[in-house]
């Protein structure tokens, strides 16, 4: 099997992580695309939209690692609760966070987490023998599991509704739409990252 950029970075280290201003710089664009794509949402009647936002949380742990790439996502839900309109339907403020939703956004965080450590401290203790790539796969999907995992647990205690009920409203929904995400940042991480190397400092 072919290898890709990805597959040999030279260190482990958060991009920015030796840099004050690299690390703002990486933690604002990241917010930033974040704010742009997660408003891109299509409603559905479980109350629970599809949007862009986890392609972005996902590729901002794979770009940027577990530290960078979540203080990012943290900024993009703080300016969120401030109320500016950057959640899903262009909608902001505390109360989307309060809200029946909330916890998936929450989950963002863990996702992104989850995400940059299978990126960047457990890919390399495999780098002879599983491809990186196949290894950001791994962490993106485990991601994926627990921030379904928290969200809909939240969704069931604001809602009331059955487990059942919740994961038909809350989960298969969205599992090819995030299959698809997941594909798309494996291809996209490595380009990425081999043509942003000297902007991310690995």
């Amino acid at each position: 099997m072919g290898s890709s950029p990805f597959d040999h970075a030279p260190d482990n280290r958060d991009p920015g992580s030796g840099s004050t201003t690299r690390f703002i710089v990486n933690c604002g664009a990241a917010a930033a695309l974040t704010c742009i794509l997660a408003p891109l949402s299509v409603p559905l009647p479980g109350g629970i939209p599809i949007s862009l936002a986890t392609f972005s949380v996902m590729l901002a742990g794979a770009l940027l690692g577990p530290k960078t790439g979540t203080v990012s996502q943290a900024v993009y839900i703080l300016l969120g609760c401030a109320g500016l309109p950057v959640f899903s339907g262009f909608r902001g403020g505390f109360q989307v966070i309060a809200g029946m939703t909330g916890g998936y956004i929450v989950a963002y965080l863990f996702l992104c987490l989850i995400t940059g450590l299978f990126s960047f401290r457990i890919a390399p203790r495999f780098s002879r023998g599983i491809p990186r790539t196949a290894v950001l796969v791994l962490g993106m999907i485990a991601g994926t599991a627990v921030l379904y995992f928290f969200g809909t647990w939240w969704f069931i205690r604001f809602t009331g509704m059955d487990l059942h009920a919740a994961l038909a409203a809350c989960v298969f929904p969205f599992l090819p739409g995030d299959l698809l995400k997941i594909a798309a940042v494996a291809f996209l991480a490595p380009l990425l990252r081999s043509r942003l190397q000297p902007y991310l400092n690995f």
